[in-house]
């Protein structure tokens, strides 16, 4: 790879909400500078938007391009987000359900009780340590308030949002060929090498040959570049993580929508229930393994109340795992076609922001050359494999017992050496936050979410065992920080506003 010693001209194969998100953040960083940005998308391939959610770098992302919330989300029927809900993912009395909240400002005030508590429920003592009384993500959530605070309430709880990942696509290819980005509707029929095995060129289906410096590979499961033209080699995590498909279709929504996503066990994986401002997107992710896509089809239908509905179901199939280097050569593979960790916590679109972000940084920091791209390698597999553990974590610490799909992945021993630090250092009573930091130096979650996994399915000592505290021990004053937390609410309205069917 050579360098002029200016911003590259970038190609990106592929558009949908990976290619454009790339693009616009490219384009943010070099176009002022002389760099440019060609997104090339062909018009035969489909967006699949199935509804969808993010994590709070969504909204960094379109902060950071200074695109207005009223802009872009009634174009996209987008929602608010405060966290997920899971459901029946543990069958211990009193934690069947839980709550997992983006962590905000407010929480400072809050988390180091509830981690105080939780020390305390892991030695066996009987203290409040269900993540759902503790932050305000949760209570605001459960009222059907939304993230915006009155003007006299300067602590604004962190959030992603719902939307329709097609309509996303769109938005933000007219926003960014607005600003001079070029889109050729296109199919891509050769890839031309140089001499020395870099992309030259992109040919498409019109003859047109589309030159580039570097190349964003954002081709979907395909991987045209990266893995096709280039032989970069993929790591499955299919050891890890069992499921491989989705069945999907969407339901009316109604008047009235909780600003979370709901993920609610089924009987060989789970379900998201995810509201946008026009429908419900719905999908139930499960292995191949355990159930039919039939025996999947009937049963997502019967949990949503679709049993009798026309309604065409969709079938997906899910290629877990990520390419061994995103950048490589003068290809950077980015969205599905760089890799994929199931949707449990919503974190695709997340990677690839952090993606484009961090490899911009790393390309001009070398000078626009490859100097740095072991560095940035390593850290987007840090990235990665993190992300992966968190999700490996939630079906390793199951508290279910109803069904093979279950039971095998509680006993699944397919674990990274850093999960299994993780889980020891819960059950030996140990510091999480300490221990986060010590297994994943790129880390993905904070030590309130893995207290928050763990605590919210119960994985203290069986009930049996556990024993009031003992004199002198005080566990925190959970009804003073609920009283807080109401305090709080009350700077907080309902969803009218975004919520209604227009």
């Amino acid at each position: 790879m050579t360098s002029t010693g200016k911003p590259p001209h970038v190609v990106i194969l592929g558009g949908g909400s990976a290619g454009w998100i790339t693009a616009c953040l490219l384009h943010h960083e070099w176009a002022a500078r002389g760099g440019s940005v060609t997104v090339i998308e062909s018009p035969d391939i489909g967006i699949i938007g199935v509804g969808e959610g993010s994590t709070p770098q969504l909204k960094a992302f379109f902060d950071h391009l200074g695109i207005a919330e009223g802009e872009w989300m009634a174009a996209c029927d987008a929602t608010y987000k405060l966290g997920i809900r899971f459901t029946g993912w543990s069958e211990r009395p009193g934690f069947g359900s839980y709550f997992h909240p983006f962590p905000g400002p407010v929480d400072m005030h809050s988390e180091p009780g509830f981690l105080h508590n939780c020390a305390l429920a892991r030695r066996g003592f009987t203290v409040p340590a269900h993540p759902d009384t503790w932050f305000l993500a949760a209570k605001l959530a459960g009222e059907g308030k939304g993230p915006q605070p009155s003007d006299n309430f300067p602590f604004a709880p962190s959030y992603g949002y719902h939307f329709d990942a097609h309509k996303l696509g769109t938005f933000l290819r007219d926003w960014s060929t607005a600003r001079g980005i070029t889109h050729l509707p296109q199919k891509v029929v050769e890839i031309e090498l140089d001499s020395s095995g870099d992309v030259a060129a992109l040919v498409c289906e019109d003859g047109q040959r589309v030159e580039g410096d570097l190349f964003v590979d954002c081709s979907g499961f395909r991987s045209i570049l990266a893995q096709g033209k280039l032989g970069v080699p993929f790591e499955s995590f299919g050891e890890n993580l069992f499921n491989d498909s989705a069945v999907v279709m969407p339901t009316p929504r109604g008047e009235n929508y909780m600003p979370q996503t709901e993920s609610v066990a089924m009987r060989a994986g789970w379900r998201w229930s995810i509201p946008l401002t026009t429908r419900v997107g719905n999908g139930y992710v499960y292995s191949s393994r355990y159930i039919s896509d039939e025996d999947a089809e009937a049963e997502l239908r019967a949990a949503i109340g679709m049993e009798d509905s026309e309604q065409e179901a969709r079938f997906l199939k899910m290629k877990v795992g990520r390419v061994r280097d995103s950048w490589h050569r003068n290809v950077l593979a980015a969205g599905l076609a760089q890799g994929f960790i199931e949707p449990l916590e919503a974190t695709a679109l997340h990677i690839v922001i952090a993606t484009a972000l961090e490899f911009a940084d790393a390309y001009e920091a070398g000078g626009f050359t490859d100097a740095k791209r072991g560095a940035f390698n390593h850290g987007i597999g840090e990235r990665y494999d993190a992300i992966r553990d968190y999700i490996v974590a939630h079906y390793r610490m199951n508290q279910r017992t109803d069904s093979d799909y279950w039971r095998d992945n509680a006993a699944n021993q397919v674990l990274s050496d850093r999960l299994k630090a993780m889980m020891t250092a819960w059950f030996t009573h140990q510091d999480i936050g300490a221990a986060n930091a010590q297994a994943y130096p790129v880390q993905a979650y904070s030590s309130m979410s893995w207290h928050c996994l763990f605590a919210g399915y119960g994985t203290f000592p069986p009930e049996a065992k556990m024993a009031p505290l003992p004199p002198g021990a005080q566990a925190a004053d959970l009804a003073q920080v609920q009283a807080m937390l109401e305090a709080c609410a009350r700077n907080f309205s309902g969803l009218e506003r975004l919520g209604k069917v227009s």
